[in-house]
């Protein structure tokens, strides 16, 4: 009886995840020898995160596929490209990995897809390591060549020096004489060439890497289902336009490129982000989807007030952020300039998408995570992995439709009882949203007392004259820990250190008012807009 019922399931899944995609126009009608082309791509490359790029050539060649500051490119000029940077490629050396250090432009998508057609792992590179980081992590994951962005030339310098034979290919460069190869010398030169049919190689993600060296993790695609749970969640609509402002190299902006692919969606990139350049390419290319980190998110609405009034972007649909936790004014504010329109992800690059708050739940709790997409199911426990109860906070604990293979170093995730342990903790409300609260290890306990620093950053928050707050706990002889908080005003005149901590004794409980406040003209971030513990200066009383 069991598997039968087993058997029924299945099929209904299967059933509701291929009427997800064909409402959202990713399965639509095409001639017979196109779905026969689709059948093969899928049977040859499989749910791999550049299939997309190779379905959308099919369904639409002739379509723009992505649009940067050197013009547009279709989807079979992308797919062309790719191959024929392969080729290139592997005539300079016989790479073992292809290591990614782009901005987000064309360069970036030209070496993902040649990394793929030559069949060797993508390693995605964070634009903001420093020379050490990126020397370790190229070492630690064994890469032999790497694509660059000409900016970073002097960053490589430490890795040329520990890697011997490093192969060097230069993907934006203003002057092309400077370089002995770039992409574009390359894919001139072997436009028209295809490589072999191989399976492609694996696309290695970073995780962040805030307080240490990040690691590279290894997850397995969840398929239809796990895309069609996206869909139900956040409106994406197969050949409309979306701009990718969150940075490709970064788990959730990778995620926004391979979507925006798979649903044939045109993409639109700029290699830096700013706020009001981004208002303008979405509203110039009458664009339905903006897909930001958080920070971004709140830089926009920081803008003035007459920046604002230039921009109504009446075809947005959605805009889709990730990354790190939203501030609540910024969510609201952007919604009541724009509209309806803000879906707030929680992600994990070990687990893929775990939750996803709508419009709705974002104006009754603007600092909620959401409720967790279909087939992922989410538990909050102690340490001893009882579920707590609802309003109490716990261990953030899942299970979900991709699979995390381990990081490509060895080792994976704990595990409680077969649910992965996110390292997070958070709370459920009544009405089943969940609330990220922080890090497992970011707890912080002071003189016995336990201290969350999300609830002290909030009320801090509170105050008009603060921009944004972090709030750390720095080691103490008398206390084991005391509470640190770093502190932007939006004005330095108006914002006094003890108001702040009066502020939060009238708000909590007395070992929850941070000893230390330390006033900051700006949070050191990576380039995902996360904020660096490790960078954070000194406190001082």
């Amino acid at each position: 009886m069991r598997t039968v019922l087993g058997v029924l399931a299945g099929i209904w899944r299967q059933l509701w995840a291929f009427s997800m995609l064909l409402r959202s126009g990713m399965i639509a009608p095409m001639r017979p020898d196109k779905y026969l082309r689709m059948a093969q791509i899928l049977r040859r490359y499989g749910p791999h995160a550049t299939t997309g790029f190779a379905l959308a050539a099919n369904r639409n060649p002739h379509g723009v596929g992505l649009i940067d500051e050197r013009g547009s490119l279709t989807w079979r000029e992308l797919v062309d490209r790719g191959d024929a940077l392969a080729i290139g490629l592997a005539g300079l050396t016989e790479p073992t990995s292809v290591a990614i250090l782009c901005r987000n432009h064309r360069g970036f998508v030209d070496a993902l897809l040649a990394s793929a057609r030559l069949g060797v792992p993508a390693l995605l590179l964070n634009t903001g390591f420093s020379a050490p980081q990126l020397a370790e992590v190229m070492v630690r994951e064994r890469a032999g060549l790497i694509v660059f962005d000409e900016e970073f030339a002097g960053l490589i310098a430490e890795a040329r020096a520990t890697i011997p034979e490093l192969t060097e290919v230069v993907a934006w460069t203003d002057d092309p004489s400077r370089h002995r190869v770039t992409t574009d010398a390359l894919i001139s030169e072997h436009l028209g060439q295809h490589p072999a049919p191989v399976k492609p190689g694996r696309v290695v993600l970073l995780t962040s890497g805030t307080t240490g060296t990040p690691k590279g993790a290894n997850r397995s695609g969840g398929g239809a289902d796990e895309m069609a749970a996206m869909l139900e969640r956040i409106p994406w609509r197969a050949e409309e336009t979306v701009v990718v402002a969150a940075p490709t190299f970064h788990a959730w902006g990778f995620g926004q490129l391979a979507i925006a692919a798979t649903m044939t969606c045109t993409v639109v990139l700029r290699r830096r982000f700013d706020p009001e350049a981004t208002l303008e390419l979405a509203q110039r290319h009458h664009a339905e989807a903006i897909a930001v980190v958080p920070v971004m998110l709140e830089r926009i609405v920081e803008l003035p007030a007459e920046v604002l009034d230039r921009y109504a972007l009446p075809s947005l649909r959605f805009v889709s952020a990730s990354g790190s936790r939203m501030r609540s004014e910024a969510v609201l504010a952007f919604m009541d300039r724009f509209g309806e329109v803000v879906h707030n992800s929680y992600n994990a690059t070990e687990a893929g998408q775990i939750s996803v708050a709508g419009p709705a739940d974002l104006r009754q709790a603007p600092d909620t995570a959401g409720r967790p997409v279909r087939g992922t199911q989410v538990r909050l426990v102690d340490d001893t992995g009882t579920p707590v109860p609802v309003g109490e906070v716990g261990r953030i604990v899942l299970r979900g439709a991709s699979e995390f293979d381990g990081y490509t170093h060895g080792g994976g995730k704990e595990s409680l009882d077969g649910w992965m342990v996110s390292g997070d903790v958070g709370r459920f409300d009544a009405a089943g949203r969940l609330f990220v609260v922080g890090r497992d290890d970011d707890m912080i306990v002071s003189g016995g007392e336990n201290v969350h620093p999300i609830e002290v950053e909030r009320a801090i928050g509170q105050l008009a004259s603060v921009r944004e707050v972090v709030v750390v706990g720095v080691d103490d002889e008398a206390f084991g820990q005391r509470l640190a908080a770093y502190v932007v005003p939006t004005a330095a005149e108006l914002l006094d250190p003890d108001d702040i901590r009066d502020h939060v004794r009238s708000q909590l409980a007395g070992y929850k008012v941070p000893r230390d406040v330390v006033l900051l003209d700006e949070l050191p971030r990576n380039a995902s807009g996360k904020v660096l513990v490790r960078d954070l200066p000194g406190s001082t009383t």
